[in-house]
């Protein structure tokens, strides 16, 4: 098709990377790029935190289910979901109340996540590599205390980026026709009950045969670890979750 959409296509999420350093023309790019991503009204309610100290790297990928390639990655960026900036700038000019409620959260959260997706892109095309870091949001609270986050904001998640050291297999995505609906929705049974023989045949190869899983027996396993802890934690920073 294109460059663009190719390498949009062979995203793959690297948990592995040498010793190569990313340098600040590289990483200016990246964040230059995360910049560029939308914005609803301009608001641009999002913050990105570079962690560079190794103490504070390693007690990040321990709260994060102790995923190593946190403390081990050249770059690892936290992406917040920030309204405490659009507070302080709104407060010089009006005394109406800036609140978390669900439009502003919704707001922050999306713009972090269309900022990072940019930030990948633009690594992927320098020949880095990505791992999104969901786990920080396992222990919310001790990351915020640690990166010293005030009221209304957020770890959305963390990003790691470096020069890939593997080389995994490009996981399967479902079929075209179970996301994609015209006019209406309508659940596509058969397209799922095909995804899961195709992950089912995917990680018997990257597992050697030691795992027999499929797509929607890994879901099933997930539906049975939700973070309940996360409405209390979003309430405990301003945002009404309620």
């Amino acid at each position: 098709m294109n460059a663009i959409i190719n390498l949009l296509k062979s995203h793959r999420s690297i948990r592995k990377f040498t010793n190569e350093p990313i340098s600040i023309e590289q990483r200016e790019a990246i964040l230059q790029a995360a910049q560029a991503a939308s914005t609803s009204s301009n608001m641009q309610a999002y913050s990105i935190i570079h962690v560079t100290d190794a103490d504070l790297k390693s007690q990040l990928a321990e709260l994060a289910g102790n995923q190593a390639y946190v403390s081990e990655c050249p770059l690892f960026l936290v992406w917040c979901a920030d309204l405490h900036r659009y507070a302080e700038v709104a407060h010089l000019h009006v005394d109406t109340p800036i609140t978390g409620n669900a439009e502003n959260f919704i707001i922050a959260t999306v713009e972090a996540a269309l900022a990072a997706q940019n930030a990948a892109i633009a690594a992927e095309s320098l020949g880095l590599g990505v791992c999104y870091i969901g786990g920080l949001r396992n222990k919310p609270a001790e990351v915020s205390e640690l990166l010293g986050l005030p009221q209304l904001v957020y770890p959305v998640f963390g990003m790691c980026i470096g020069m890939p050291d593997q080389e995994p297999l490009l996981r399967p995505r479902l079929p075209l026709e179970a996301v994609y609906h015209e006019n209406r929705y309508a659940y596509n049974a058969p397209s799922v009950d095909s995804y899961d023989e195709t992950i089912r045949d995917y990680m018997n190869v990257r597992t050697d045969g030691k795992v027999d899983t499929t797509w929607s027996k890994e879901m099933a396993a997930k539906a049975q670890r939700p973070r309940k802890h996360m409405k209390a934690f979003l309430s405990s920073q301003g945002y009404e979750v309620e």
